[in-house]
């Protein structure tokens, strides 16, 4: 009776600890029952996300932030969005996690502990951009299925971590060697254990990338467990399914890698251009790779009011997968005539850039700030839509905020 109280009581006060309060006539709950305010978990606390940060789903947890929050030049864990295919793993011990290499094209299995990867491999430090390939897929119509994005399924966080390249070259791969793929510890919405929830990867040429990271930390501290901690794969500049979270094992592939959301329409697009609605065989869509030139007013905050005699400094942040940008650009007439933003070069190859300027206003009145980046081989943001896809793939077209001058 004694151990049973005990066992009552600790399960109680854990609740309570979650809850943030006592849980009054608790003793009264009936056996195994959760009480409501655990049943809907608050998904802020839990990861540590700021209350602006959009819920997309929960099963699994997909997460954006809204364009003002992604202000930060290096963004904070608590404005990193969410992109999830199945359920966190649970009970991750790091003292005893080990990452496997195998695949027909590795020249030998072999399997590494942390603390190995670690101490044997020299580590490097980048700041990589990470961009959902569906980013933006709210605005497609017809309308595609999947989390309805908006804009903020982008961030470039700090990753140290080693080289994949390093690791791959102390296994040994075969010169038929041709794609990567890679496995995981999260769990299919299915709990079946042979189901992998996602295992896509990349062509050699990527895995074998200066940049191309198997990264233990996130903007100088352990990789929150909901990014990828102890261990993720980072692959800036493609779509952010590459850089897999939570990984155990990588296989050296001698053909395109055929893992769960590697085949059928996942992550592709049309390899011609299609009409809205059209159907698409499987057969004619092709991989995303690089992710297309794209760009993002931070400051201010869409519906910002400002006094006629003021200028209005904005600024934000422009990408283009694998390239750099090369300029940037303001309109307020809906994109009659352009002006030059400021742009600063990339602390490093695929780290987003920071653009401002200074805006003069002619008159009172509704305007709308369009942004648009121009890649370095002089290809731009389209002002609306792009091409359609069925998947809702690849939206870069020009961000815009609504400003109201008084």
């Amino acid at each position: 009776m004694k151990r049973r109280n005990f066992v009552k009581n600790t399960v109680l006060g854990t609740m309570a600890t979650v809850i943030g309060t006592e849980i009054v006539f608790g003793t009264s709950m009936p056996k195994g029952y959760i009480p409501l305010a655990l049943q809907d978990p608050d998904p802020f606390k839990m990861f540590n996300k700021d209350k602006e940060m959009v819920v997309l789903n929960d099963k699994p947890w997909n997460i954006e932030a809204q364009a003002h929050l992604l202000d930060d030049k290096v963004t904070p864990n608590k404005y990193m969005f969410i992109r999830n295919n199945g359920l966190i793993p649970e009970n991750i011990d790091a003292n005893n996690w080990t990452l496997t290499i195998d695949g027909e094209s590795a020249k030998q299995q072999k399997t590494f502990t942390l603390s190995e990867l670690k101490s044997k491999f020299k580590h490097y430090t980048y700041q990589l951009t990470l961009e959902c390939g569906g980013n933006g897929r709210s605005e497609f119509d017809p309308p595609a299925k999947g989390n309805q994005w908006t804009v903020g399924a982008v961030s470039c966080a700090t990753w140290t971590g080693i080289r994949l390249r390093d690791v791959l070259a102390e296994v040994g791969i075969k010169s038929d060697a041709v794609y990567i793929g890679y496995h995981a510890a999260d769990v299919h919405l299915s709990r079946n254990p042979d189901k992998e929830p996602i295992s896509r990867g990349a062509p050699m040429a990527k895995a074998m990338q200066e940049e191309t990271l198997l990264a233990f930390k996130m903007n100088g501290k352990d990789i929150p467990m909901l990014h990828g901690y102890p261990l993720r794969l980072v692959a800036g500049g493609w779509p952010a399914s590459v850089s897999g979270k939570w990984v155990n094992r990588i296989s050296v592939r001698n053909k395109v890698h055929d893992g769960a959301k590697m085949t059928g329409t996942a992550y592709r697009v049309p390899c011609t251009p299609v009409a809205p609605g059209e159907k698409v065989k499987d057969e004619d869509m092709c991989i995303i790779e690089s992710m297309p030139v794209k760009s993002l007013i931070t400051f201010p905050k869409t519906g910002a009011m400002i006094k006629r005699d003021r200028k209005l400094n904005i600024r934000g942040h422009a990408w283009a997968g694998e390239l750099e940008v090369s300029k940037m650009e303001y309109s307020i007439n809906f994109g009659s005539t352009w002006a030059t933003c400021s742009l600063e070069k990339p602390v490093n190859r695929l780290a987003w850039q920071h653009f401002s300027a200074s805006i003069e206003f002619p008159k009172k009145g509704y305007y709308e700030v369009w942004a648009r980046a121009t890649d370095q081989q002089g290809v731009a943001q389209p002002m609306l839509l792009p091409g359609w896809n069925p998947k809702g793939y690849l939206n870069n077209a020009c961000h815009r905020i609504a400003i109201k001058v008084s």
